[in-house]
């Protein structure tokens, strides 16, 4: 029982942390201009400013899961929580229903939920800056058939919040719409590596996220998943983003 409850909570503590990491919330084709590292970066920043101010509120039902495979054991949890936006008040998060191992919707899924709540509150802290990271031309390409700039990005500092690996950057909207990264601060010795995939949506205009597949390699032995599936949004009355102008 012991070791099955600290396999646990060393699970909880990195899986938890992968939501925070990413949550990316930006607001259509062309071909990629010769544009630098420096100035993709700039676009970043200024159309993500825009999409912010112009995105009022939405709602989604997401879905989270959590696995655990090993040592001939198979640990589960599902929840659905309901996520309200407002540009006034933020984010609220409502639990719809759970399922499985008690101990994961509580340690992995609810903290899960927490660290986004957490990341909220600091958001220059983990944004895509160049105060956060440094950031490194590889390439263009296409990702369902909208060209892409292709960046690595280093963490300046180790945070909980912050990722190293690649990055794809909408060509004409300059949004993220693909990660393939790894926390940046690995919280325990038990954890030997953590890879995310991380997709994003084009929604009534804004760029949302669409999911996240995070892949824990556990020392002990085992693997541990956790997706997070964002549903559909609805945005009520919400004037959506043109991007002109920008």
């Amino acid at each position: 029982m012991f070791f099955r409850q600290s396999r646990g909570l060393l699970l909880a503590i990195l899986l938890a942390g992968t939501c925070g990491v990413l949550w990316p919330e930006n607001a259509a084709g062309g071909s990629t201009t010769n544009l630098n590292s420096v100035e993709v970066v700039d676009q970043i920043q200024t159309h993500n400013q825009a999409r912010t101010d112009e995105l009022k509120r939405y709602k989604s039902l997401r879905h989270y899961q959590v696995e655990y495979r090993g040592y001939a054991t198979t640990l589960a949890a599902k929840m659905d929580v309901e996520v309200s936006y407002n540009a006034a008040t933020g984010k609220t998060f409502r639990i719809v229903s759970q399922s499985g191992s008690p101990f994961l919707c509580d340690k992995v899924l609810k903290r899960a939920v927490d660290s986004e709540k957490e990341a909220g509150q600091d958001k220059a802290s983990s944004a895509l800056t160049n105060a956060n990271y440094k950031f490194v031309m590889l390439g263009s390409e296409n990702v369902d058939g909208r060209p892409t700039y292709i960046l690595h990005v280093e963490p300046m500092t180790e945070s909980k919040f912050l990722y190293k690996g690649k990055i794809w950057v909408d060509a004409a909207d300059f949004a993220v719409v693909k990660m393939e990264t790894e926390p940046s601060k690995n919280p325990s010795f038990w954890i030997s590596r953590t890879l995310i995939h991380y997709t994003s949506v084009l929604a009534h205009g804004f760029w949302l996220p669409q999911g996240i597949r995070s892949e824990t390699k556990v020392r002990i032995g085992g693997t541990a998943v956790l997706t997070i599936d964002y549903g559909s949004y609805d945005f009520g009355q919400n004037v959506a983003y043109s991007g002109a102008g920008f």
